[in-house]
């Protein structure tokens, strides 16, 4: 049985590719009490006892640590949506949801609790590291690393070779042509610098 934080819209993707993989799914956990059922599955307001299985259905990468902070006795599998192309050569950590359409090549190492959202593309060699969350239709190139709690927003494009650090701000359809150090927020085409 698994249970999934998060009862959204981005929940609701996170179900379907749980059934897809023949999880048997208890319900929600959420904390708005207005939520009483997503999908046909109930809503929890408060976490299940003992051990069980869970995926973490929130974007939000800061929540998404939090809450594995807060559920130590928790199991989190990884789940791969059967559209997804996945390379028999790379590493996906605990936690992590590849979505329809992703491509991640040869040699790539994934963390743990990261999503790799809709038809997001990453290339030979990346190391994408925990809580990261590539938005739909990012395109990393080749030996790109991307740090800790990053969020790269939809449609951004990394060239080969760069270095994002931990807990940046990629904005939608930002083109990264220079590494960026932790925690900025970077727009644009070329991407720039717009908060450190």
């Amino acid at each position: 049985m698994m249970y999934l934080f998060g009862a959204s819209g981005h929940g609701k993707v996170i179900a379907e590719i749980a059934e897809r993989n023949n999880f048997k799914i208890e319900g929600f956990i959420d904390t708005d009490l207005k939520k009483s059922s997503l999908l046909g599955y109930p809503v929890f307001h408060k976490n299940p006892e003992g051990p069980v299985e869970a995926i973490i259905a929130i974007g939000n990468n800061e929540v998404r640590k939090r809450i594995v902070n807060e559920t130590s006795s928790f199991t989190y599998p990884s789940l791969i949506h059967p559209g997804a192309n996945i390379s028999n050569r790379g590493i996906l950590g605990n936690g992590t949801v590849v979505m329809a359409g992703a491509t991640v090549n040869v040699d790539v190492n994934v963390g743990q609790h990261c999503i790799i959202n809709t038809n997001a593309s990453i290339d030979h060699d990346c190391i994408i590291e925990d809580f990261v969350h590539l938005s739909p239709n990012v395109a990393l190139a080749g030996n790109v690393r991307v740090g800790e709690g990053t969020h790269v927003g939809i449609g951004a494009c990394v060239i080969q070779g760069i270095t994002i650090g931990k807990w940046v701000k990629i904005g939608a359809g930002a083109v990264i042509i220079r590494d960026i150090p932790d925690g900025c927020t970077v727009v644009g085409n070329p991407g720039k610098i717009i908060k450190k």
